[in-house]
């Protein structure tokens, strides 16, 4: 199955792109492509327990499976002032 990950600031700046498009196997999780993308790039890995995932305009829980045609975000903490 195919889904497409936009990118959003540390992991944007990551990969160098607004978005990714991933081949994927059947009940692959949010929390594992999130795992899968901090084994491409280990600056990402600290997010890990604190990202949150939107799964086609919704939050949902990192246990969640994606589908085909599934559009995921992932959204880190963002500080600032």
């Amino acid at each position: 199955m195919k889904i497409e990950i936009k990118l959003f600031a540390s992991y944007r700046e990551a990969f160098e792109r607004d978005e990714l498009v991933l081949e994927l196997p059947e009940g692959t999780t949010c929390a594992q492509i999130q795992r899968y993308l901090a084994g491409e790039r280990p600056q990402l890995a600290r997010w890990e327990a604190v990202v949150r995932y939107g799964l086609n305009r919704q939050f949902v829980a990192p246990d969640t499976p994606v589908a085909d045609g599934d559009e995921l975000v992932l959204i880190p903490p963002v500080s600032g002032g």
